[in-house]
């Protein structure tokens, strides 16, 4: 695929693949860009251009992913633009996902033991992603903030930050939510809501599984060399 520059303009980005969308707003980037390119958009937005690119180009392709760039980054820009994702998972992807839930189990003739084994699957789903997007945020980036910020003030300097086998967890879980669907759905159903249900878990995994993968390979390393340099 295409690997984006600072010289495209932000309008060829979305005519090249519309799914970017979420990610750009997620900068605080405004439709109405115009024929403005990358640079003079994030120039306007006080947004690093470099930082920008990299995490565009990677969710533009699984290939794409430049550990040696990345790691270049501020863990406080990481963080910021994690939390992001964070606020969009919690105020669209979740909500969206439920809601075309709701309309699926409104549309089955009757309740059915397949429908309820999805439903009950889905918000233990909810409830881990949840838990676990709490502890990143209440517990792991504060402790990277004053890793970063004040490292003095720290008591435990060495503390083992892996969300490796959680990420796994998280990515393995929507995956068997989707074949959940996908395999054992009873036949009574509202095909073109099933199928847009099917097509939001896709996307949400897509973008669940970069953002993971930037967490466990970029972040988590990031921490450990800052750790060892008190």
């Amino acid at each position: 695929m295409q690997e984006f520059t600072k010289k495209n303009k932000m309008v060829d980005l979305i005519h090249s693949n519309y799914h970017l969308l979420p990610v750009i707003h997620r900068f605080g980037f405004r439709l109405g860009f115009g024929n403005k390119t990358v640079e003079t958009l994030c120039d306007e937005y006080k947004i690093d251009t470099d930082f920008f690119l990299t995490i565009v180009n990677t969710f533009q392709s699984k290939d794409f992913f430049p550990e040696e760039k990345l790691l270049t980054f501020s863990p406080l820009l990481i963080i910021d633009y994690l939390k992001r994702t964070h606020q969009y998972y919690k105020v669209y992807s979740i909500p969206r996902i439920e809601k075309l839930m709701n309309q699926l189990q409104i549309s089955a003739a009757e309740q059915n033991r397949e429908m309820k084994m999805i439903e009950e699957f889905y918000r233990e789903y909810k409830t881990k992603l949840l838990k676990h997007i709490s502890d990143e945020e209440d517990k792991v980036f504060p402790y990277i903030v004053k890793l970063v910020e004040t490292p003095t003030q720290i008591e435990n300097k060495n503390l083992q930050l892996s969300f490796e086998e959680e990420h796994e967890n998280v990515d393995l879980e929507i995956d068997d939510l989707k074949n959940l669907i996908i395999k054992y759905i009873s036949p009574r159903y509202n095909e073109l809501i099933c199928n847009e249900l099917l097509i939001e878990i896709f996307r949400f995994e897509k973008d669940i599984l970069n953002h993971a993968r930037i967490e466990d390979t970029i972040l988590i390393p990031q921490v450990k060399q800052l750790q060892l340099s008190i």
